[in-house]
């Protein structure tokens, strides 16, 4: 990326209030990144936006609006606490994975839904299995209203869910015995695997192939024998960030598609499927000491040997913090010193580069992931043409 991008992100940080590690979101490049989603999306096809890859109330608020969705998927009870309390009456959130039944029994014990969202028409419980589906009946029976489910299938992935038509069978005869405890909201099959397969075991078109037509095998049994439990608003959801571009063919069974990653573009995401994707998401941390050569604890007397060894001994620099699942990506050449090691207080980094850096500069990483990375930060800050914009929130953790 191009120097001067971070030269203006620096400067705008040199002049901020104060001079910490910082989360920052580019909300130039998530617009173009939303835009280039939107024109991914099958015809017809929801977006639902997943919140563990973007962990803010204002970015969750900012990427609604800009997408134009009301659809979101959780992966946390604090989160979906959390989201209970400032959603309104026109959201939908469907999980992300299934719950354990105490989790799910304290959310309803603990619901703050001032603002009008009503879990019983909005909210929409994974379920895995027939012993969990009875769990969530027991459920519906203490709360006294009927519970949403939504039916985890697996069509590859191997991580669980009803993994034949038997068993899908099971569970929509219980759903349809428990008509005034249970209400099939839909069917959720993830997709993953179809672009990490290695090619020997199969190619990414062929896994994709075998991945629909096993989502729409289910989808025929629920139709054709369960017409009953069938209506028009059923949520077929699916995808997610790398497979999302292979659903946009008509071929594709889902009407809901899931995504979020791609919107910020962690490094782990720099992949094929999502090369029309920018990076929008950096951690910035102002460099504290500059020091002349590298000093190894222990290896002191080696000090100019490594210096002539490697140029990137030159200087060596501690920041603050460090330890982040992230990569540097602001110096060219910049790298943790493996021979000091990492520290989360104060990182010794080196640089292959020309550029010398000085206490105060600032060095820029890119996160691997967007959902763990972004909630060691107690704020994030939002930034339009290189300046900074507002201090954007975490969702609560605790609730």
């Amino acid at each position: 990326m191009r120097s001067n991008y971070f030269d203006t992100l620096s400067s705008s940080l040199k002049d901020y209030k104060r001079a910490i590690p910082f989360l920052l979101i580019d909300l130039d490049r998530l617009d173009k990144n939303i835009s280039v989603l939107q024109r991914s999306l099958k015809q017809g096809a929801q977006f639902r936006l997943v919140v563990k890859s973007l962990p803010s109330p204002e970015l969750i608020k900012y990427i609604m609006d800009y997408a134009d969705t009301k659809h979101l998927m959780v992966f946390h009870q604090p989160f979906l606490s959390d989201l209970s309390r400032w959603c309104d009456s026109t959201v939908d959130i469907l999980m992300g994975k299934p719950m354990p039944i105490r989790t799910a029994s304290y959310y309803y014990e603990t619901l703050d839904n001032k603002n009008g969202f009503d879990p019983s028409k909005q909210l929409q419980w994974l379920v895995d299995t027939t012993e969990r589906m009875e769990e969530y009946i027991d459920l519906a029976k203490k709360i006294k209203h009927k519970i949403r489910v939504n039916l985890e299938i697996d069509i590859g992935l191997r991580r669980g869910g009803f993994a034949d038509i038997p068993q899908l069978k099971s569970a929509l005869t219980l759903l349809r015995n428990h008509p005034n405890e249970l209400q099939l909201s839909g069917l959720m099959g993830y997709d993953p695997h179809v672009v990490k397969l290695p090619k020997w075991v199969m190619s990414k078109e062929k896994a994709f192939q075998k991945a629909n037509e096993t989502y729409k095998k289910y989808i025929a049994v629920l139709k054709d024998d369960f017409s009953d439990l069938w209506h028009e608003n059923l949520c077929f959801n699916g995808a997610g960030s790398p497979t999302i571009s292979m659903h946009q063919t008509a071929n594709s069974v889902l009407n809901d598609i899931s995504a979020g990653s791609c919107l910020v573009k962690p490094t782990n995401f720099d992949i094929p499927s999502l090369a029309a994707y920018d990076p929008a998401c950096f951690i910035a941390t102002p460099v504290l000491k500059k020091m002349e050569g590298t000093n190894i604890p222990g290896l002191e007397k080696f000090k100019s040997l490594l210096n002539r060894l490697d140029r990137k001994h030159r200087n060596s620099y501690f920041i603050y913090g460090g330890l982040w699942m992230a990569d540097y990506c602001y110096p060219p050449g910049l790298s943790g010193n493996k021979l000091f090691g990492s520290s989360t207080n104060q990182s010794m980094v080196n640089s292959t580069g020309e550029m010398d850096l000085n206490p105060g500069d600032f060095v820029f990483l890119r996160p691997k992931q967007s959902e763990f990375v972004l909630l060691q930060f107690g704020q994030m800050l939002a930034i339009r043409e290189g300046k900074i914009q507002e201090e954007w929130t975490l969702l609560n953790q605790t609730i």
